[in-house]
């Protein structure tokens, strides 16, 4: 560059013939001004792609982040998608690097892309290349955001996964990270997140919600599968608090004998006749033994009146003298003769006693048929006491219970097909337990929840002899003469939208248990319920947040199994062998029937505005499965990281990935 400077140094001091000088001057400087169009061009062509790929590299990086922040794997996927952006020989760059890094555990990935552009008509003029460098920044926000967790809590979530944890533990952990994750992207942020809760298996544990919303909600009499007790009756009457009065005496049957009338004769002596004769009495004395005699009563007051009277014979002397007389052999013998009379002592005794008929219960047997039992009383969560425990000391035996918050479904019909349409709503109307918006009426029961009672629910049979002599047992819709309590599973308490701190958040997860069968529509049912605008929950679930934005809802559907209902089990449909509430026959299209019912809520959620994900945990994603999940919202897991990951992938779609600088 110093020649030209020197070749145009002498040229300016040389005046004269310098027009072909002045020619070649202005072919360099046009040159130069060509050349540096060219090279410029390409590397504001090459810094835009390698701006491009460094975008790209940290968005395919943030996407990748786990609970782990900037780990390997998004390190890894943040190096390929640059390295597929951006080739160096497609560039014509050379030395070309990218750095992505986080400040933040991963919530915000950095990047750093630096590359060199040889020159092609600028290196004549001693610039031999360009060095050209660009950085980028990926993070993850989150609006207002409403998910309603729905997850599989079934007995198989309670088996091994692997050598350190069960189905359950595995979710409980993806539970927590996608916490965390969405907690991170709002951090700093006035953005609402809130969480509700349906574990599910055989029903759903909504008591408390129900009776907190409104205990009309609630029926006060419902019939369950259970047993009465059936009594034989004897009756005893005894008589109580005795009163004794009195009554006499009275004198009857008075008889005067005023002629002289023989008393005791065959005296052969005068002197023994008068020796022996009785006295001259000037009043009545008693003569001989009283007698005695009842009788029964009832007074105007009801009550018995039992009288004795009592006679005493009497008589009075009045005159008595001994003359002679000739028996039949001629002797002269003595007499005594007597005048007198007589008469009846009569008394009474009135004894008046309260009449009190006791009727004594025997227990004979249980009788196992429908019983309507009163529950108002039972669905405040007190506690109540009912006569269906076992026999003890030949008698049955009372049992108290407390509600545990599980339930029975409304009314239904037991159809084999159901659908739903924003136009008329479910198919067939009559099938208020998949209605997830309107609202009972509180003078119509067959439109309430009931409380599940496990300690009432018994199986029903009639007992025969088999061929061997032994018992058999046959169910029936009728009255059974044997019986057993059946299992009533109930999963965790649901829990209605807030927000939470990751602490509440971690607690609500540990107390997941894993119980019962897999009833895919009772749990799809009750998110629906808890996150419709339009349903009973409308007031919680249109609450407004304070920055005012629009509200995405979302519902994270897991299950580790297929729909699996049980007709000998109490369940959300009671006992569905013997109260027919889904079958005509008690197993009949059972599992169909309820899979019907599960995607035709389905469609109702999705018809409100609300996103559907699905995860098929351990299990094959089925292709009702596939129907219920929103467009490209479904997912498998086989493992627990797996899991994870199908979690948080929900996570970041939740949430919004975008380039930040």
């Amino acid at each position: 560059m110093r020649k030209t400077d020197t070749f145009l140094g002498h040229l300016r001091q040389d005046t004269g013939g310098n027009i072909l000088p002045l020619a070649a001057v202005g072919a360099l400087v046009a040159a130069t001004i060509v050349g540096s169009a060219v090279d410029i061009s390409r590397s504001y062509r090459v810094k835009s792609q390698l701006q491009a790929a460094c975008d790209a590299a940290v968005l395919a990086g943030r996407r990748t982040v786990t609970t782990n922040g900037l780990d390997a794997a998004a390190t890894t996927a943040a190096n390929n998608y640059f390295a597929t952006n951006f080739d160096d020989s497609g560039q014509e760059t050379r030395s070309t690097s990218f750095v992505p890094s986080s400040d933040d555990n991963g919530n915000t990935v950095n990047g750093t892309a630096s590359t060199t552009l040889d020159t092609l008509v600028m290196r004549l003029f001693g610039y031999s290349s360009f060095s050209l460098s660009v950085t980028c920044t990926s993070s993850m926000g989150v609006g207002n955001s409403d998910v309603m967790m729905v997850l599989d809590t079934t007995g198989s979530m309670g088996s091994q996964l692997n050598s350190t944890q069960t189905r359950l533990q595995a979710l409980q952990a993806a539970m927590k990270n996608f916490y965390t994750t969405l907690s991170t992207a709002t951090s700093g942020s006035n953005a609402r997140l809130r969480y509700g809760f349906v574990p599910y298996s055989t029903t759903v544990n909504v008591g408390r919600l129900l009776y907190a919303l409104n205990p009309a909600y609630l029926t006060d009499r419902h019939t369950y599968s259970s047993r009465q007790a059936v009594y034989n009756e004897t009756t005893n009457t005894t008589y109580q608090n005795p009163v004794t009065t009195y009554g006499g005496p009275e004198y009857k049957n008075e008889v005067i004998y005023n002629t002289w009338t023989d008393y005791q004769s065959g005296y052969k002596y005068e002197s023994d006749c008068n020796n022996d004769k009785p006295a001259v009495s000037s009043s009545y004395v008693d003569n001989g033994s009283s007698s005695s005699s009842d009788s029964t009563t009832t007074n105007g007051s009801g009550q018995q009146v039992v009288t004795t009277t009592t006679t005493q014979p009497q008589i009075q002397i009045t005159a008595v003298q001994c003359v002679s007389y000739l028996n039949n052999k001629g002797n002269t013998r003595y007499k005594i003769q007597t005048k007198y009379k007589t008469r009846d002592e009569v008394t009474y005794k009135y004894v008046t006693s309260d009449k009190v008929v006791v009727t004594t219960k025997t227990f004979d047997h249980y009788d196992y048929k429908p019983v309507e039992y009163d529950t108002s009383i039972y669905k405040t969560f007190a506690s109540v006491s009912t006569v269906t425990g076992n026999v003890s000391g030949g008698n049955p035996t009372s049992v108290s219970s407390t509600w545990n918050g599980c339930i029975h479904e409304r009314a239904t019909v037991a159809s084999a097909s159901f659908s739903y349409s924003s136009l008329v709503g479910i198919t067939p109307s009559g099938a208020s337990d998949i209605d997830i918006d309107t609202a009972p009426d509180v003078n119509n029961d067959d439109t309430k929840w009931a409380p599940m009672w496990p300690v009432v629910v018994y199986n029903r049979y009639t007992t025969s002899t088999n061929y061997w002599g032994g018992t058999s047992y046959t169910a029936t819709t009728g009255t059974g003469t044997y019986g057993e309590r059946v299992s009533s599973p109930c999963p965790a308490a649901a829990q209605s939208l807030q927000e939470m701190t990751q602490a509440q958040f971690d607690a609500y997860a540990d107390s997941l248990v894993a119980t019962g069968n897999t009833y895919l529509d009772i749990g799809m049912i009750w998110g629906g319920r808890l996150l419709s605008p339009t349903g009973i929950f409308a007031n919680t679930v249109n609450t407004q947040p304070s920055n005012g934005g629009e509200v995405s809802r979302h519902v994270v559907f897991m299950t580790d199994g297929i729909m699996e209902p049980n007709n000998s089990v109490n369940q959300a449909w009671g006992l569905e062998w013997w109260d027919r509430k889904v079958t005509s026959d008690g197993s009949t299209d059972d599992a169909s029937r309820h899979t019907s019912r599960f995607l035709a809520v389905c469609d109702a959620i999705k018809d409100r505005g609300i996103r559907i994900w699905v995860i098929a945990f351990t299990s094959g994603l089925s292709d009702n499965l596939k129907t219920c999940a929103s467009d490209n919202s479904s997912f498998t897991a086989n493992s627990s990281t797996e899991l994870n990951t199908a979690f948080q992938e929900i996570a970041k779609q939740v949430g919004e990935l975008r380039i930040t600088q």
